[in-house]
């Protein structure tokens, strides 16, 4: 069986998954979002507060930077301690069943206690609701399931229409039929965020790797901010989608394709031999990328008339990246424009969103499934 590497994370990483703490999210929701051992998380928080928390491109934290953090932590949590009446809507007035359904969903928003004593309701309760899956929870009126979806749509952004929601309420306990779901998603006007039409510059036909770390495609997009453009680039594995390596910068310079390809042979740690596909952009062909792929034993692919490697991928992640989360938004800073970037990236679509290429798996669990066929296999023989 070929071993997965640990992951090791850049400094880029780091301080993003540092800034999901210090805006009010606990250290063990952030952990288990971005799939970190807790005790790693706090100590790179011990780090930044230090100052010490720093690598190429980042600057020390001052004491009046801290302060402003902490103060913009402490009006985020009572902004959400606020906000729990508000979401919570005509659930009030539900059953205690339709209760623990909104509290199960929103369990990585929320503290538990604070949810329960919201809504009425004890956590012995919704632990004995938790643990029951008994067919009570599982019956809902219109009404209670049209709460639960409005829910799940929120809590997604708007990023899923009515089969990735049917497959998230079944993931969640709630074995709905896709008729029923759609139904009341479009009696409600409820719907995923708009789908711009998107042209595919590459041809897709081809024989995807069979295994991690054989291929990888990258690319590079921007969006616009308050303060100018702001610039993505992406490594992604064509093995199961993961966008194993990214940085935002807010220019378009080499460095910016060298670092994103620095993280994904950091966190992979592929061995000598895979394919690095990408455009023949001038960062791409520049020297110094190619000495960095050279150095990390790749073989560098361009796209050219009859290459069988292309960058639909890459474009189809950047097609949903703008339709689910950039598409309608205005962001106001750069900074607040990268975290959200890496909220897109890191915890949903390489954890958590639904790929229908690979039967509605995440990336990160389409990986686990590879890993766990690849063992018993092993067993076996």
């Amino acid at each position: 069986m070929k071993k997965i590497p640990k992951q090791e994370y850049t400094a880029e990483f780091r301080e993003l998954a540092v800034k999901r703490v210090k805006t009010g999210q606990t250290v063990g929701v952030v952990a288990k979002e971005l799939g970190l051992i807790e005790q790693t998380l706090r100590n790179w928080v011990k780090a930044f507060e230090a100052g010490k928390l720093n690598g190429p491109g980042t600057k020390p934290v001052t004491p009046e930077q801290m302060e402003l953090s902490r103060v913009r932590a402490e009006n985020v949590r009572l902004k959400r301690e606020n906000e729990i009446p508000k979401k919570s809507g005509g659930v009030l007035c539900e059953r205690c069943a339709m209760k623990y359904a909104w509290i199960d969903t929103h369990r990585k928003e929320f503290e538990l206690t604070g949810m329960c004593e919201a809504l009425a309701v004890s956590a012995s309760g919704y632990r004995a609701w938790k643990r029951g899956g008994t067919a009570e929870r599982k019956r809902l009126t219109d009404t209670q399931m049209l709460a639960l979806i409005r829910a799940i749509h929120a809590e997604l952004k708007g990023a899923y229409g009515s089969p990735r929601i049917t497959r998230e309420l079944r993931e969640r306990g709630f074995p709905e039929s896709k008729e029923r779901v759609e139904r009341l998603m479009r009696e409600n006007g409820i719907r995923a965020r708009h789908k711009r039409r998107f042209k595919a510059t590459t041809d897709s036909r081809h024989s995807l790797p069979v295994a991690p770390n054989q291929v990888w495609t990258a690319d590079l997009t921007y969006i616009w901010t308050d303060e100018g453009w702001l610039y993505l680039a992406v490594v992604l594995d064509l093995f199961n989608r993961e966008v194993v390596g990214w940085s935002i910068k807010p220019r378009m310079t080499t460095d910016i394709v060298i670092d994103a390809l620095t993280m994904a042979w950091f966190r992979k740690k592929p061995t000598p031999g895979l394919i690095h596909h990408s455009d023949r952009g001038s960062q791409y062909a520049s020297g110094a990328f190619q000495a960095r792929l050279k150095e990390y034993g790749m073989i560098c692919s361009m796209s050219r008339k009859g290459n069988c490697w292309d960058n639909a991928p890459t474009e189809s992640f950047f097609n949903s990246l703008k339709n689910e989360r950039v598409h309608g938004t205005r962001y106001g800073t750069r900074d607040a424009t990268a975290a959200d970037l890496f909220d897109y990236i890191e915890p949903f679509y390489n954890r958590r969103r639904k790929h229908s290429p690979l039967g509605y798996a995440s990336p990160m669990k389409f990986l686990e499934g590879w890993i766990s066929a690849q063992h018993e296999q092993k067993l076996a023989a």
